[in-house]
């Protein structure tokens, strides 16, 4: 079984959550870390010991002994890293949103396309058993023809804040960092929506602070979708069918949650079981990854270039509407 050797591009909270799960998925190994500060690869490094320690993402995607790069930089930097990566033939798995408007999505696809290489949006929902079982029972029936989609999700950021939650040059705001994944759970289970309402309240750097959307569909079903950084939210997930209700606890969007079904009645709920392995949830993508690279593939059929671009054409519509805008819209 060959292994798989990675790498990481970037050392905050979410690359180290990913090292760690990184341990749980087999044949592979996190080989080298990029990071554009030497003190912070250095503390990375003790963390997770690997054999290259690079001071620079050049470093690391120039390095011959790495098969593919977990991109796990501030939104505004997924673009130009993943292109990077690509131009050094390195497979890519770029965490999400996957860039900063459709514009950016099309060139990185296009180039891994025109390079023959892997890339796919960390999407990492939709490789969880929760996510998975829901799916199932939907496409079984049980829930009936789905009517709504209810999903919140909602923090209110603790002292020190990261300055990327919403300085408009890094991506910043409730939409693109935490809204794409209710976002996700609708058109996981209605499709791509036939008309979208957004309104938003603006922090005072001009971003969303909070924002709510509505996608209206054909057949009659909505879905409302809530993001805010104003106070801390259920996060939970309600998807309603003619025949019963799935409730996705909190958080909706992690392998952590339970699924909660109602076949009808009001005292009929049901605790529906998965198997929950230890970690944070990340070794389920990374097992998918390693799966293609093997059976050579370039393109995910979990996580589509067209899903991506679907979602990133959302996303764009929802922010124009709701007037949100960023500096790498304008380019």
């Amino acid at each position: 079984m060959r292994i798989i050797r990675w790498g990481i591009l970037g050392t905050g909270r979410i690359a180290r959550k990913f090292a760690s799960d990184l341990r749980l998925a087999e044949n592979c190994v996190l080989i080298a870390i990029g990071s554009r500060s030497q003190q912070s690869a250095d503390e990375f490094n003790k963390e997770f010991p690997v054999q290259y320690c690079h001071y620079s993402y050049e470093e690391l995607a120039q390095n011959p002994e790495v098969d593919v790069i977990y991109i796990a930089t501030p939104h505004n930097l997924h673009y130009e890293n993943t292109l990077l990566c690509l131009q050094h033939n390195k497979a890519v798995l770029c965490e999400k949103p996957f860039a900063m408007n459709s514009r950016q999505a099309v060139e990185m696809i296009n180039m891994a396309k025109e390079k023959k290489l892997f890339l796919m949006e960390a999407m990492w929902t939709k490789f969880h058993p929760h996510y998975i079982k829901t799916i199932e029972m939907i496409k079984q029936g049980l829930l009936g023809e789905i009517k709504s989609v209810l999903v919140n999700f909602g923090f209110k950021p603790i002292p020190p804040i990261p300055a990327r939650l919403f300085d408009p040059a890094l991506g910043g705001g409730t939409v693109m960092d935490i809204g794409i994944y209710n976002i996700f759970i609708a058109m996981s289970v209605l499709g791509k929506p036939d008309h979208i309402e957004a309104t938003m309240t603006p922090a005072s750097t001009g971003v969303d602070e909070q924002c709510a959307v509505l996608f209206r569909y054909k057949n009659g079903a909505l879905a409302q979708l809530f993001s805010t950084f104003s106070s801390n939210l259920a996060t939970e997930a309600d998807i309603s069918g003619t025949d019963g209700r799935i409730r996705l606890t909190s958080r909706f969007y992690e392998p952590s949650s339970n699924i909660e079904f109602y076949n009808g009645r009001p005292d009929s709920k049901e605790l529906i079981a998965v198997h929950k392995e230890e970690g944070f949830g990340y070794q389920y993508e990374a097992r998918h990854v390693n799966d293609c690279l093997r059976n050579g593939l370039t393109e995910s059929n979990v996580v589509s270039f067209a899903d991506t671009l679907l979602m990133m054409e959302v996303l764009d519509k929802v922010r124009n509407i709701a007037a949100i805008h960023y500096p790498a819209d304008e380019v």
